[in-house]
């Protein structure tokens, strides 16, 4: 049973700094709480009250007892290995550093003037940790937990110097649920030897504990001797020096919710990973696809959409480690997976996430789940600029321009995409991440920039000798974007189309009737470009009145942003495939 440490302790709750009363408090269980495991600190020294604090902890087997006068450790500089082996042949052949015969759990050494600190390897091997470093002349480790991911498990400063005082402090803080998790494998408890120091102003209840002499050393009357603390004048004021042991974690894990046991929607009793696996007909759960937002903002992850026979699987996965599978989108923002799936091997908290974004049935039945979802707009949008791409290449290889392929054009070939899908172009990955109904103004924004710099790709100079061959005047050609570009190509195509003329017939020396003149199928693309740069000197006001302008119900906007992005993507496809069938219908 844990010591009562608060109240065994001389200084009563009035008088104690509030520093050395939260290290002679135990740990609680909860699992995000970042506990400090070693520091070395020493206020500025223009702080209003001197602190200096030495602690380490150290790990004590359950059913051995506190080894006697471990306090005393706390005085060795506050590192466990304290100076060098003597120069000789074989002088560290049994050398085993501990805290009293104890292990640590940080590693630290020093010899009155350089210090350096580690996580001990026992933790960080014991855990599965990998480390990393940050900083320059003031570099801090930090260590990561790769297999889930999980980050920052253990984080402090290497290494600092004392010369009259500290360089810097040093501070080696560890998760909660990880460092229980390393003394519930190890058969440990925690205990916390440290060394504090503090002047206060004279104070009538310290003079009571002194005793009316100038010094006085104070230790438990009985029972184990966890603590020494030394009050003494000085400088006019009182100075008080504390050296402890204190048992602050037992081996015991932090609660952890449970994949075991959770209910879903649509499945009678509790779901076991043992149920799960039974099963053989697939029993489905609706998840909402903003299930998929934590692994779409973070590029540890992989949630790449792909098609395969026909359905858009979007499970995402990390590294090898584990994945989702047999996720489905149906509709615009559901996803079906069979329960079975969602239990085959993969940490706990995943599938505690999913189990957050499940739908009831009644909800599943008021989604229309026919509804196109925005990774099948996105494969639309690339079929319609590959389309492009080969179109204008043809274009321009009957009219005698240089060969073009499609990748010089549009930026992609479909043999690279069906190979290693849309990994390789991070544009389209980003447009095709989820898109909520109420989805803000903001992320619909930063969608309509990357939907522009999608299709943006295709070469100017390219468009313009096309447009030079069909007698477009050169000068009026120089200062003009892609998008006027596109309209002035349109422009000429439907002209000669009109005409029923024949592919030789782009060829002129006559300027083209019009072919400057707006053209409203490929306004959407100018709409596209205005929310680009809205998004970019946020001036969203003009944009949405285009928005209105071009038929959209922004009253609709209360709602979120999601179906004017829907309104946007499915403009600029069918702006690409207007241009696609005005080109064709001119090669036939």
């Amino acid at each position: 049973m844990l010591i009562d440490y608060k109240k065994e302790f001389p200084l009563s709750s009035a008088i104690i700094p509030s520093k050395l009363c939260g290290l002679i408090t135990p740990i609680g269980l909860d699992p995000q709480q970042k506990i400090e495991v070693a520091c070395w600190l020493e206020s500025d020294k223009h702080a209003t009250t001197l602190e200096r604090v030495q602690m380490q902890t150290a790990v004590v087997f359950e059913g051995s007892e506190h080894p006697l006068g471990l306090y005393n450790e706390a005085m060795n500089g506050g590192v466990v290995q304290y100076g060098s082996c003597v120069d000789e042949k074989a002088c560290a052949a049994e050398l085993t550093p501990s805290i009293r015969g104890l292990d640590y759990i940080v590693a630290s050494w020093g010899d009155g003037s350089f210090f350096s600190f580690n996580l001990a390897e026992k933790v960080w091997m014991a855990l599965g940790l990998t480390p990393r470093c940050i900083g320059n002349e003031h570099q801090k480790l930090i260590f990561d937990d790769l297999g889930l991911p999980e980050f920052g498990i253990a984080e402090g400063e290497v290494s600092s110097e004392y010369y009259w005082r500290s360089q810097r402090n040093i501070c080696w803080r560890m998760s909660n649920e990880y460092l229980r998790k390393y003394l519930w494998l190890r058969g440990a408890r925690a205990v916390r030897v440290f060394y504090y120091q503090t002047v206060v102003a004279d104070q009538k209840e310290l003079r009571e504990l002194m005793e009316e002499q100038k010094e006085i050393t104070i230790q438990p009357n009985s029972g184990y001797k966890w603590y020494k603390l030394d009050l003494r004048e000085h400088e006019g004021a009182l100075m008080i020096q504390a050296w402890a042991a204190v048992e602050v974690a037992q081996c015991e894990l932090c609660p952890q919710p449970q994949a075991n046991g959770l209910v879903w929607p649509g499945i009678e009793g509790p779901m076991t990973f043992e149920r799960a696996n039974a099963l053989i007909e697939p029993n489905y759960v609706y998840l909402d696809d903003k299930f998929l937002e934590r692994y779409e903002q973070n590029a540890f992850y992989d949630s790449t959409p792909s098609k395969c026979y026909g359905e858009w699987d979007c499970g995402p996965s990390y590294k090898g480690q584990w994945s989702f599978t047999d996720c489905h989108r149906v509709g615009r923002n559901l996803i079906r997976v069979p329960i079975r799936e969602l239990y085959q091997p993969k940490p706990d908290r995943e599938i505690i996430h999913a189990h957050k974004h499940s739908l009831e049935p009644s909800e599943r039945d008021l989604v229309n789940q026919t509804s196109e979802h925005i990774a099948a707009k996105t494969q639309r949008l690339i079929d319609e600029l590959l389309r492009l791409g080969e179109n204008l290449s043809a274009l321009g290889a009957c009219i005698g321009l240089e060969e073009k392929t499609t990748k010089d054009l549009v930026g992609f070939t479909r043999e690279e995409l069906e190979y290693r899908g849309w990994s390789a172009h991070p544009p389209l990955c980003r447009l095709a991440q989820v898109s909520p109904v109420d989805m803000t103004q903001q992320s619909f924004l930063a969608r309509c920039k990357t939907l522009h710099e999608i299709w943006q790709k295709i070469p100017d100079g390219y468009l313009k000798r096309l447009l030079e061959k069909a007698g477009c005047p050169r000068g009026e050609l120089k200062g003009l974007r892609s998008m006027k570009l596109l309209q002035a190509l349109a422009n000429v195509l439907q002209q000669l189309n009109s005409r029923e003329e024949a592919v030789d017939a782009f060829i002129s020396d006559d300027e083209p009737l019009g072919w400057n003149s707006r053209n409203e199928t490929l306004s959407v693309l100018f709409l596209n470009y205005d929310l680009r740069v809205a998004d970019a000197h946020e001036s969203a006001g003009s944009a949405i009145s285009s928005l209105q302008t071009m038929g959209f119900d922004i009253a609709r906007l209360n709602d979120g942003y999601g179906l004017a992005l829907d309104f946007v993507v499915d403009g600029v496809i069918n702006a690409f495939k207007v241009l696609n069938l005005a080109i064709e219908d001119l090669l036939e």
